[in-house]
C-alpha cells in the first residue's frame, strides 16, 4: 500500500502561501488559458515543502473551479468552441490513461528533452503566425479527426509529464486549427474541466489531493481568472502571442533543468 503523504501544519503562512499561489495562478490561467498547475505544482513544492504527488493532485483539483470561472468569462465574449472542446476532452480522457500506462516503460529524460523541443518549435511559430481575432473552428470531417488526434496526444503527455492541457492544446488550435486566440484560450479550459474532474476523483481514492489547501487555493484562483481573461480580450494579438512565448519558455526551462537532473541521476 502506498503511503498517503504527509500534509503541511495549517498556519497562517499556509493560509496565506496557498492564496497567494492561487492568485497568480488563476491571472495566468485566465491570461493563457491553461490551468495553472505549471505554476500552482512547483510553488506548493517550493514554499509548503509538498510532496510532488500531493502537489499534482492538489493542484488539479484546485484547476477544476478555477477553469469554470475562466470557461463562463470566455463565453461572455462569444469566445468557446463547445462541441470541439468536448471532443478533445473525451481524446484527452482516453490518453491520459495511455499516458499513465506508458509512464513506467519510457524514459522520462527523452521525454522532457522532446517536449522542450515542442516548445521551442512552438514559441518560434508564435512570433510567425499571428491569429485573426475573427477566425473561428468549424467542424468537418477532417477537424474532428484532428480534434480527436490532438485530445489523444494531449492526454497521454498529460500522463507522461503531469504536464497541463493548455501548454499543447492552445497553441495547436491557433497554429494547426486557425482558430483566433480567445477561442483557444477559452475552448482550452473547457476541455480541462471534465478532465481535471476524472483525475481528482482518482487522486481522492488514492489521497493524493490536500482538500483544505485545494479549496484556499482553487477560491483565490477564481478571483483572478477572470481578470486574465479580460485582460486577454484587451492585448493586441501579437502582444499576446508574446506574452504566451515567455510563458511557455519558463515552462521550457522547468523541463529541461528536470531532464538534467533526471540525467545525473
Amino acid at each position: 500500500m502506498t503511503a498517503t503523504p504527509a500534509r503541511p501544519p495549517r498556519t497562517i503562512r499556509f493560509v496565506l502561501a496557498c492564496v497567494g499561489i492561487g492568485l497568480a495562478a488563476g491571472l495566468l490561467s485566465g491570461l493563457f488559458g491553461v490551468g495553472g498547475g505549471t505554476v500552482i505544482v512547483p510553488l506548493l513544492v517550493l514554499l509548503l515543502r509538498f510532496d510532488q504527488r500531493l502537489a499534482a493532485g492538489t493542484s488539479l483539483a484546485a484547476i477544476v473551479p478555477t477553469a469554470t470561472v475562466g470557461v463562463i468569462s470566455y463565453a461572455l465574449h462569444g469566445s468557446v468552441a463547445w462541441i470541439p472542446a468536448l471532443i478533445l476532452a473525451a481524446g484527452a480522457v482516453i490518453g491520459a490513461q495511455v499516458g499513465t500506462w506508458l509512464l513506467p516503460r519510457v524514459s522520462q529524460t527523452a521525454l522532457r528533452w522532446g517536449f522542450v523541443a515542442f516548445l521551442a518549435v512552438v514559441i518560434v511559430s508564435l512570433f510567425i503566425v499571428i491569429p485573426s481575432r475573427a477566425a473561428g473552428l468549424e467542424l468537418t470531417l477532417v477537424t474532428i479527426l484532428g480534434l480527436i488526434a490532438l485530445g489523444l496526444i494531449t492526454g497521454v503527455l498529460a500522463g507522461l509529464l503531469g504536464v497541463g492541457g493548455g501548454v499543447i492544446v492552445v497553441p495547436a488550435l491557433m497554429l494547426l486549427f486557425g482558430t483566433s486566440d480567445l477561442i483557444a484560450k477559452g475552448t482550452s479550459l473547457l476541455m480541462m474541466i471534465p478532465t481535471a474532474v476524472s483525475g481528482t476523483i482518482g487522486n481522492l481514492r488514492r489521497q493524493n489531493v490536500d482538500l483544505v489547501a485545494a479549496a484556499l487555493v482553487g477560491g483565490a484562483a477564481c478571483t483572478t481568472t477572470a481578470l486574465g481573461a479580460w485582460i486577454a480580450t484587451l492585448v493586441d494579438p501579437l502582444l499576446g502571442n508574446i506574452l504566451f512565448a515567455a510563458f511557455l519558455t519558463f515552462i521550457a526551462v522547468q523541463m529541461a533543468i528536470r531532464a538534467v537532473r533526471g540525467r545525473a541521476r
